[in-house]
């Protein structure tokens, strides 16, 4: 399972080394909803998928395909889930707020006749969805969103760690044997992200990280470390073990993964950059993988 990073992989190697949004409420009902909840108000109508132009070098074959040089075709694997007005992420953190600064009907009076526009609001703590760890998250000195090296995030060579059939909770030191991570996006997949959306999500029985896992990691430095479940620590262990060793380390985490079944074991590149917030360290990313 898994294989070394191939030697002429140009990648640099990493060497070792809750914030929550605030504002006032959005737009809309006196109650709450958001304009598009309102009686009357007619349902977002469905949009077709919009496809930008290929960039140079490289040829789009079909949906969530890309084609290098017209010659290597890549599927893109979706690894995020999608954030949506008052869901829940985490035990005992608010859903976000989504609703409109400026909506479309109240544009038309500011720009010329048939022009119209949205501009949205969003309400939100940083632990939303699909969201990245950055070491300020844990440690006041430590890289924060705007800091953050993006080499650790975008175009990362992927190793797939499956543990889903396991009846342990706690992921090992075993599960790592035999496997080279340094510089490497490491994703635990546990299977966990079949819960999301439910109450089970966030029972305190999910799969996570041991500690000793977590040491190991921590020094072997991969570029990045995923998973697919509530939490990477053990929610009942208020050292946060996993968390401090891997972010004391410089190695961020991706927490709320998805769609980890659909990736092989090696061979795929991550792409998850957050938002550059200064003196913030969590936000969501819209994390994705790229399969030969």
């Amino acid at each position: 399972m898994g294989a070394a990073a191939p030697a002429d992989d140009p990648r640099p190697r990493h060497p070792g080394a809750t914030a929550g949004g605030g504002g006032p409420a959005p737009l809309g009902q006196p109650d709450g909803r958001t304009t598009r909840d309102a009686p009357g108000h007619p349902p977002p109508r469905p949009r077709s998928p919009t496809r930008l132009p290929a960039a140079p070098g490289s040829l789009r074959t079909g949906p969530g395909d890309v084609a290098d040089n017209g010659n290597v075709t890549s599927q893109v694997v979706e690894l995020s889930h999608v954030v949506r007005h008052g869901m829940i992420t985490y035990p005992g953190l608010p859903g976000p707020e989504i609703g409109d600064h400026l909506t479309r009907e109240d544009s038309r009076g500011r720009y010329a006749p048939g022009t119209e526009f949205q501009i949205g609001r969003i309400t939100m703590v940083a632990n939303t969805g699909t969201y990245l760890d950055t070491p300020f998250h844990r440690l006041a000195e430590g890289e924060d969103l705007a800091q953050i090296d993006l080499s650790r995030l975008v175009d990362v060579p992927g190793l797939l760690i499956d543990v889903s059939g396991s009846p342990r909770r706690g992921i090992g030191v075993d599960a790592f044997e035999g496997h080279d991570v340094r510089g490497r996006a490491v994703l635990l997949r546990t299977g966990w992200d079949r819960q999301w959306g439910g109450p089970a999500y966030g029972d305190p029985d999910h799969p996570f990280l041991t500690a000793d896992a977590a040491a190991l990691l921590a020094d072997r430095q991969p570029a990045v470390v995923g998973i697919d479940s509530v939490n990477i620590d053990d929610m009942a262990d208020g050292l946060r073990p996993a968390h401090t060793a891997l972010l004391t380390a410089g190695v961020p985490i991706i927490e709320h993964m998805r769609g980890l079944e659909r990736l092989p074991h090696t061979g795929f590149r991550l792409h998850a950059a957050p938002v550059a917030v200064s003196g913030m360290g969590t936000f969501p990313v819209r994390a994705y993988a790229l399969v030969p």
